[in-house]
């Protein structure tokens, strides 16, 4: 039964991406009817922190993925600043939540099944990024009937109702997507968005000062920097899809669970753009990814404890 004060069909908006180019993931981002939608940029969600840990970490290159070092963008933004804004634009969403009676309170099921969720991937997090021992992390459910769940850095989360009922996620595949948002939060996917903006954006003014071309020439050069951005953004999706699958593994849940996840996402999604225009790549493509990594995740998830509670979804929505 749903909390009676919990509204599950609220319109809840996703933070602003302001002048400054914070970063959301709409990987899984749909509307009530299921038609994907394409915003600013990412909230599914979400941000990670620094892989430099990797290289401390041989354990979890030799096992687990390997996704390479942490993009030197990331330099040119301070951590700090971008945490200290993303917990300001997750504090402001869960408020507006709270007032339209859609922020699910600490007792309700799902909120019991997310937060135990994450707190047994949570200890593997500091692996990824050093920072994230000392988050102050969250996790909220919001009462909108979007499919979509996000990840701020500093590790905010919060899961849309709608994600869980429509899609009557297992344990495993709320897993998959948790560790996926995480992903993008502890690799700082914002923060190099970020950082790439700012380099992009200066040397398309420095550019066009020096060629005269003015307002024409950083039009046409913004071009460009858009489509870069379109395949730094596929990398970052597919980069949290491998990270999520080793989070997820060591938390105990079944990595396989990516690719019944995507298909059910496939089967939500119809009628998106070919992958060339879409900043995400597309179903089968992750799903063949996922199934390339599957071995180097398998053995991880066969040595981890398995979760001592299971939990099941909401009750499908009445036709």
């Amino acid at each position: 039964m749903v909390d009676a004060d919990f509204s599950t069909d609220a319109d809840v908006h996703l933070p602003s991406a302001p002048a400054d180019g914070f970063g959301r993931c709409d990987c899984l981002r749909c509307g009530k009817d299921g038609t994907p939608r394409h915003p600013a940029r990412r909230l599914f969600t979400g941000l990670i922190a620094t892989g430099g840990a990797l290289a401390l970490a041989p354990a979890w290159a030799q096992d687990g993925v390997d996704v390479g070092k942490q993009s030197r963008f990331t330099k040119l933004i301070s951590a700090e600043q971008v945490e200290a804004a993303a917990q300001k634009q997750y504090a402001q969403m869960m408020q507006q939540a709270q007032a339209q009676k859609a922020l699910a309170p600490a007792n309700h099921a799902q909120v019991v099944r997310l937060r135990a969720i994450a707190q047994r991937i949570i200890p593997f997090t500091g692996t990824w990024n050093d920072r994230a021992r000392q988050w102050r992390w969250e996790v909220n459910l919001i009462g909108s009937k979007e499919l979509n769940a996000f990840c701020m850095p500093g590790g905010k989360i919060a899961f849309y109702y709608g994600i869980l009922q429509q899609l009557q996620l297992s344990d495993d595949e709320v897993a998959m997507i948790m560790g996926h948002e995480m992903a993008h939060a502890l690799r700082e996917h914002a923060r190099e968005r970020m950082g790439k903006n700012m380099a992009t954006n200066g040397a398309i003014q420095l550019g066009a000062a020096i060629f005269g071309l003015g307002d024409l020439g950083r039009g046409v050069a913004n071009i460009g920097g858009q489509l870069l951005s379109l395949t730094f953004s596929r990398e970052d999706e597919s980069e949290a899809d491998l990270v999520g699958m080793e989070l997820a593994a060591r938390a105990g849940y079944d990595p396989r669970a990516g690719i019944t996840l995507w298909e059910k996402m496939g089967q939500a999604s119809k009628g998106a753009p070919p992958q060339f225009l879409s900043t995400h790549p597309s179903g089968p493509t992750r799903i063949r990814d996922m199934e390339r990594t599957l071995p180097r995740v398998q053995n991880l998830y066969a040595r981890a404890p398995r979760p001592e509670q299971r939990f099941q979804p909401p009750a499908p929505a009445k036709s």
